[in-house]
């Protein structure tokens, strides 16, 4: 997320056009159906039925912070999901255990997909749980009082999963959240409403699998 703007990275990946689009879709696709990204085979064969080069297409996603790749080339974030664990899990009935990079994501993932989700997510340092039942724009949080946290630290021009994601998360209230807060200086930040959170998650996310127009 770009501090104080409401911006998630997603954002920049309506930007993408052609074939880049369509191979970040598809891993966005994938992930959804299985919870992991594609083999680099499955990548290689869709670059070359679109008469694109993988290599230059990958960089084309890294630049716009859509996806985000180990040292060897691995995919280690392709917002909203996370190929990893994190403490934020988003489920489906039919679908795998899938996971999200930060909460803004999570609340933009029932939209970007087209059915409900529930969202598990592990308040920061205490562990209490935050559970989101999210349909389109209709939410039910529990505990009701909950809250998202939205900050990020270091360089801009690094990725999002490096100065931000890890610092966008639920809490049980606000509160807890701005007790964390001063107990992490380095963060800047402030804190969401239930309903403006759900609304930058959709933004950013609930047409990012829709064609191009």
């Amino acid at each position: 997320m770009t501090q104080n703007t409401g911006q998630q990275p997603g954002g920049r990946a309506y930007r993408l056009a052609g074939p880049a689009r369509q191979v970040h879709q598809a891993v966005l696709r994938a992930l959804a159906r299985t919870g992991l990204p594609p083999t680099r085979s499955e990548l290689e064969q869709l670059a070359g039925s679109l008469g694109a080069s993988l290599e230059g297409l990958l960089a084309e996603l890294a630049e716009a912070d859509a996806i985000v790749f180990t040292a060897d080339g691995e995919i280690r974030a392709a917002y909203p999901f996370s190929p990893a664990h994190t403490s934020i899990r988003v489920s489906w009935p039919g679908g795998p255990d899938a996971y999200a990079m930060c909460a803004i994501d999570a609340l933009g993932m029932s939209a970007m997909l087209g059915h409900p989700v529930t969202i598990t997510a592990a308040e920061p340092d205490t562990g209490r749980i935050i559970t989101v039942h999210a349909d389109g724009r209709q939410a039910r949080w529990h505990p009701r009082t909950a809250v998202v946290f939205t900050g990020s630290t270091g360089d801009a021009c690094r990725p999002s999963a490096d100065r931000s994601c890890g610092y966008i998360n639920f809490f049980t209230t606000g509160r807890a959240a701005r007790s964390w807060a001063r107990r992490h200086p380095e963060v800047v930040g402030r804190l969401l409403t239930r309903e403006g959170a759900l609304d930058i998650g959709i933004a950013e996310f609930g047409s990012m699998l829709e064609s191009a127009t």
